[in-house]
């Protein structure tokens, strides 16, 4: 594996692949590798010639207040992953990489910012403003960079993957956007870097998320079409779990994330809920698996 910290250089190495005409995977992560990543790694491994992983902690989806100076790093770590992962280069570029005009230590800048508008004031886009442009914009920095063929994106940051579907498909970009089903704990807690944030007594209260995800799919199974029963069943689940600051609770069309209120055929069911110092997002699909939803888009 090579590790590559400046654009041109990889770029080098990557038009020699392309010369070779090898396919070229690409998994963008933040770092602090878990199992959700190394399955994103591995899928990509599987299905392409050589795999591209970068390590980016993207200052600009980061809201004030937010975690960006504690959001976890662990480059040594990630980097002994990706190497037994098989990846082929690891990109860790510095934040003046990626944009020029931040000032020393001062504030990351991005003159030019992608948007995707109808996903950018509903859901994670109203809770967390300027964060999904924030993603838009550094995903097509990095896919002009890689310029890969397929990119891989978990389906737990569910909007986030929608986002950057649309704008790969809007801009007419030459890359198949791959999602990969969310990896969970044994107890059903989505896998994120930032689950260690949670105390011992935190822990078992966030494992009501998914149940409470679980309790939607479960009616949504036995029949029920009526987008507001879900929501409250959701919400039931989480009130006696003892968490009341949820910040949403939404069932929406898989595909244009617009909020349903019956559910003609499929739908997604996503929560967010804050716990202490965390704040955890999870979903599940209904109606619709993953690989069907791929090829509907």
């Amino acid at each position: 594996m090579r590790s590559f910290q400046q654009i041109p250089e990889l770029r080098t190495h990557l038009n020699a692949l392309r010369e070779e005409k090898l396919v070229i995977g690409f998994v963008p992560t933040m770092g602090a590798l878990h199992d959700g990543h190394i399955a994103l790694i591995r899928r990509a491994v599987t299905e392409c010639d050589r795999t591209v992983v970068s390590i980016f902690v993207n200052p600009i989806q980061f809201g004030p207040g937010e975690d960006f100076d504690r959001y976890p790093r662990d480059l040594a770590q990630d980097s002994r992953i990706c190497q037994e992962e098989g990846v082929d280069a690891l990109f860790v570029p510095a934040v003046g990489e990626m944009f020029p005009s931040a000032d020393g230590d001062g504030p990351a800048e991005s003159p030019t910012r992608v948007h995707v508008p109808a996903l950018e004031d509903i859901l994670e886009g109203a809770a967390r403003p300027g964060h999904l442009s924030g993603v838009t914009t550094i995903c097509a920095k990095l896919f002009n960079i890689v310029q890969p063929r397929r990119a891989y994106f978990g389906q737990k940051d569910y909007q986030q993957l929608i986002a950057i579907q649309r704008m790969v498909a809007d801009l007419c970009m030459p890359i198949t956007v791959v999602p990969v089903a969310t990896v969970r704990e044994p107890d059903g807690l989505a896998l994120s870097s930032r689950n260690v944030y949670l105390s011992p007594e935190e822990r078992p209260r966030a494992v009501a998320l998914s149940a409470a995800l679980k309790e939607g799919e479960r009616l949504y199974a036995a029949g029920e079409r009526n987008a507001d029963t879900l929501r409250e069943a959701v919400r039931d689940v989480l009130v006696r779990a003892g968490l009341s600051a949820i910040e949403y609770i939404e069932v929406a069309d898989p595909r244009t994330m617009v909020r349903l209120n019956h559910i003609d055929d499929e739908a997604v069911l996503l929560a967010a809920v804050r716990i202490g110092a965390l704040r955890l997002i999870d979903n599940v699909l209904l109606g619709i698996t993953l690989n069907q939803h791929l090829r509907r888009l």
